[in-house]
Parts: C-alpha cells; structure tokens; sequence
C-alpha cells in the first residue's frame, strides 16, 4: 500500500479510517488552547475528540502556538489531523490501538495571526481557554497588552479576556472556564492572580475586574498521562506500515489518563466533553489526585532523569530494564517520596499509586526520553521535589540519601562545557547534550566559580531565591550531596 500524507482528502478517500468525518470536521469551535505540545494533544484534545464522536460535547479547537519556536508547517499540511497511538497492558492484555483525532479545527501563530486569535474572542460558541505552557509560563511578567501579541501567556490571556469582555459588553453569560493543565500547585489560582494583575497594572477599568472576577472561572487542575516527545524512528515507521499513512503529527501515549479539574456544577456543564471518560474528574477539591501524581510520578521522574542519564540511559523504559537504576527508581519514590509527600495521605493510598506508576514506568511501548523529563530542571525540581524535602526534615532528622544522590545528578547535569548561540551544552561520554532550563546561565557561572564540589553545592543550596528555602539548614543534606558529586566528578557510580 502507498504510504500517503495524513489529510482529510486522504480519510475522504478511505472512509473506513473515519466514517463520520464530515460531520466532525464541521463543528463549531468552542475551546482556544494555548499550546501545540504532545501532553495536550494527547490528553485534553484526546477527551475532546472522544466525545465528539460520541456526539457530546461537539466541539472543536482552536490551537495557539504562543512560542516563536518550531514550525506549525506539519499541522497546516494535515490540516491539524493527527493520529494518536495508545500502548501499553491493561488488566495483563496488551493494548495497540491507533485513533485519528480531528478535535483541531486551526493551528494559528500568535506572533503572525493575532488579529485572527482576538476575532475567536467574539464566538459566542467560545467558552473554554485551556493551557500548557510548562512550569515557566505561569509567571507575572512587564508586558504590552497593546502589542500583537503580548510577550507573555498570561499577558495574551489577558488580551483575549479583555477583547471579549469588549465583545458583549462584559454580559454575565460571556464568561469563560479558564483550564490551565501546567504542573504548578494551584495552576488556576496562580494564573487568576496573574491575570487580575496585569488588568489593574494597564488599567483596563474596574468593570473588566469585575467581570473577571464574577463571570470567569479559573480552575486548578492536573493532567496525569506519559506522552513522551516525537516518537523515535522505529515507531514512525512500525506505525506507518501500520496505518498505510504517513503521519508528522503523530503521538504515542500510554493507556492511563487522567485529567482532575477543579470545579462546580457550572464548570460541569460547560466542559461537557467530561461525559465521554472516565479519566476525567470535576470535583471541587483535587489535592489528592495533585499531590500524589506531581510528588510520586513528576518528582520521581525529576531526581532520577538526571542520574540515569548520566548513567548512559536514554529513556525511562531502558532505566527499568536495568537492574540498579530500576532499583534507585523504585526505592526513592516508595521509601523516600511517598512518606513525605506534603499532604495528608494515606500511606496505604500512597503505596498503591507508587506501585501503579512503576508499573506505566515498566510500559514496554513508551519511549520516553530521558532529555525530555529535563526540560526546566530547576523549576521542575523546586516546584515537584524541595516541598517534599522540606518535609521530610519535618518528619525526621535521617538525611534521604537517595534525594541526596539525584540531587547530586541533577547538579553535573546542569554543568555547561559549552554555549554556542545561546543554548548550553554538557557532555556526556564525550558527546554533547542540551540544557534546555532557564536557569542554565546561572549555573555555569556558579560552575565557573566552582573549584571542588563543596564550593558548588553551598552557595546553590544556601540560594533561597532559587529554591524558596535555604537547603543548606537542613541536617546533613549537604554533606550528603557533595560526597554523591565528588564521586560523579570522578566518574564513579553512585548508583551502589
């Protein structure tokens, strides 16, 4: 079979990939969706597109690509049609299911179509605003609402509110259901904050506060699902030959999903698409579900990705494959993490979902990059790891040796050995990688500084600015990291 390019005209001319396509294709949009990234498109556009076709919530997306980085190129081609393969063993069957998600209606640019994102704001139809700009883009930052766009995503969310509000009048109906799904504790609230905030700094009038305030709901919320990157080679083409299509928008996800918003009846009602799974929950408190995925799954995933790869992994899978790291794995979520997690859990409860997420960790399907998991090192390790640490000392004085040793990773991990055109790169086996992190200019000068492992670690952990706390008042802590560097330095294994 020829191997053609994913498009409507090709499902047109094999119906039995999508029968109902017409159908779907003409819904109206109803949700404007700030991010291209494969955790949305696999887990919000996923629920999206399953209700569809169930014929509730008959919708579809309008997506912003709020960065200046990458091409929409492949969603134009498509006409943002991509398909989603699901892998992975439920209840000791394997899964291998391939579905075709027509839940985008347009991929625009904010930096090219501004003027076209505003016009969505007039859409009666348009009630939902969902978002995932990693843990970075909740932040307050100086912006122009005037500017096409503004810099920030709170600032261009701000924009988009106003314009609507301006639209009908500030009416009461008008209001919309705000999701946020970045992984920070209390994502609605935080980005509610932000928003009111650079409506009083441009003084866009107490009306436009008030409608904010009174109309528009801003929900904390959690996404659990492994949605690893682009998927590597041999899975493009095992897929392709597959389907008999080519697909550059491909994604592969696990089976397990989960999406927890925060909300009442009203929110209820508008984010419908709920009707159609199981994995999503609207419940009014969803502490547990957060804390238990953001401090077990997200903070184990953040001390170990740096340690295994320096260990020349590459992937989470290989890491369970081999015996010491599995080991590490397994040991700092179940003895270290998961007695500390700061919230009133049940141990059992805890127990039982640690085991649950080694198990997705053991997902022989997933290819989940190691490289991946350290996008945003340091914010990711001080928003899912230091409250847990935290704790821990708040529990006891015994230093977590294991917190200590991926700690320890995480800091020669962010050793820079080269900066060309503005990314810095380590090395690894004499190979280069990326330091895809904010923070990465702040550690190789603090690097640079640094002549022994001591005088790194001290002046990081002392760092309240960095990480909220001084971690170097917490008993033996770093006493405990700089013996697990100094042997990573001399390219000794920790892992024993």
């Amino acid at each position: 079979m020829t191997v053609s390019q994913l498009s409507p005209e090709l499902l047109r001319q094999r119906p039995e990939l999508y029968p109902n396509l017409e159908k779907l294709l003409a819904l109206p949009e109803r949700i404007i969706q700030f991010g291209t990234g494969v955790l949305l498109r696999g887990l919000p556009d996923y629920f999206v597109n399953k209700a569809n076709q169930q014929n509730i919530f008959n919708g579809r997306i309008v997506v912003v690509k709020s960065t200046s980085q990458g091409s929409a190129d492949a969603f134009e081609m498509q006409k943002n049609i991509f398909s989603h393969g699901i892998r992975g063993i439920q209840n000791g069957e394997h899964v291998d299911e391939t579905i075709i998600n027509t839940a985008i209606s347009r991929t625009l640019s904010a930096s090219n179509h501004w003027k076209e994102i505003l016009e969505c704001a007039h859409n009666p139809d348009m009630q939902i605003v969902i978002s995932n700009t990693t843990e970075v883009g909740i932040q307050f930052a100086e912006d122009n609402l005037q500017a096409s766009p503004p810099t920030s995503f709170p600032g261009k969310l701000t924009a988009f509110l106003f314009e609507r509000f301006k639209a009908f009048e500030g009416s009461p109906e008008s209001g919309m259901v705000i999701v946020p799904t970045e992984l920070i504790v209390g994502n609605g609230t935080k980005l509610r904050e932000i928003v009111l905030k650079q409506a009083q700094e441009h003084a866009l009038g107490n009306d436009f506060i008030n409608w904010l305030e009174q109309h528009n709901q801003f929900c904390n919320s959690l996404v659990d699902r492994i949605v690893p990157g682009k998927p590597d080679a041999e899975t493009v083409a095992e897929l392709s030959k597959k389907s008999g299509y080519k697909d550059d928008l491909l994604i592969v996800s696990e089976i397990y999903s989960l999406w927890a918003i925060e909300g009442d009846a009203h929110v209820k009602s508008v984010l419908s698409f709920a009707k159609a799974d199981s994995g999503v929950i609207i419940e009014p408190d969803i502490d547990l579900f957060r804390e238990l995925k953001l401090r077990l799954l997200n903070g184990t995933h953040t001390l170990a990705s740096g340690l295994c790869f320096l260990h020349g992994l590459n992937t989470v899978r290989e890491s369970m494959e081999n015996s010491q790291t599995a080991a590490f794995i397994a040991d700092i979520m179940l003895k270290e993490l998961a007695p500390a997690i700061p919230y009133d859990v049940d141990p059992a409860r805890a127990r039982e979902f640690g085991n649950q997420v080694l198990d997705r960790f053991r997902n022989p399907f997933i290819r989940h990059q190691l490289i991946d998991i350290t996008v945003q090192y340091t914010a990711k390790m001080k928003m899912r790891n230091i409250p847990t640490l935290l704790n821990h000392y708040q529990k006891t004085s015994e230093v977590p040796a294991l917190f200590a040793k991926g700690f320890a990773a995480f800091l020669l991990f962010m050793k820079p050995v080269q900066l060309l055109e503005g990314i810095y790169s380590g090395e690894r086996n004499e190979e280069l990688y990326p330091i895809r992190c904010d923070s990465a200019a702040y550690f190789a000068e603090k690097w640079d500084k640094a002549n022994s492992a001591t005088e790194l670690v001290r002046p990081v952990l002392s760092d309240i600015s960095l990480w909220g706390a001084d971690l170097m008042a917490l008993p033996g802590f770093s006493k405990a990291v700089i013996e697990n560097l100094e042997l990573l330095l001399k390219e000794e294994t920790i892992l024993n």
